[in-house]
């Protein structure tokens, strides 16, 4: 089982499942203490991209070498940012509830129960930014495929995410 750290700075809110391998070396980058959490790292990249960026936020995360999953919710700006290492080590599933809302979790029996049918596995080496939707952060430049999920009755629920290298 994954270490799991929760943050909350300035009204932002991260969980983050693993762990970083390089978290000393993010943190010299991003000039942060010697004690900060990799829950903590992805708030301050994330407070880096919205207010003093010129970095992409692809290779922010492609920057973090490590097995992870986290989600980040900005309350101020209604913003979600979520990844998954390009290994896909650490399982994260996403779905859309009954009232349409979007829903993360490690457990996919929980999205089951809160999202039907309409949940899939959080494909591996890509982020999710409700500015600029799914991509991968392993290849930028490529879209996004939406592949329909069958389920062991052949109905179709919700979709797999793969890169589309013809794009």
């Amino acid at each position: 089982r994954q270490p799991r750290l929760f943050a909350s700075v300035d009204d932002i809110f991260c969980i983050f499942v693993g762990t970083l391998e390089n978290l000393c070396v993010l943190r010299r980058q991003y000039g942060l203490s010697k004690t900060t959490t990799e829950a903590n790292l992805v708030i301050e990249v994330y407070k880096t991209l919205i207010e003093r960026g010129p970095y992409p936020a692809d290779q922010v995360v492609k920057d973090m070498d490590g097995h992870f999953a986290f989600v980040l919710f900005d309350n101020k700006r209604t913003t979600i940012f979520a990844a998954v290492d390009g290994d896909g080590s650490v399982p994260l599933f996403w779905g859309t509830a009954v009232d349409g809302s979007l829903v993360f979790s490690d457990d996919p029996t929980i999205l089951q129960d809160g999202c039907g049918k309409s949940f899939a596995p959080f494909p591996a080496g890509c982020m999710f930014w409700n500015g600029g939707g799914l991509q991968s952060f392993e290849h930028p430049l490529n879209k996004m495929k939406a592949i329909p999920r069958v389920d062991n009755e052949g109905h179709e629920c919700g979709a797999n995410f793969k890169v589309d290298k013809f794009t």
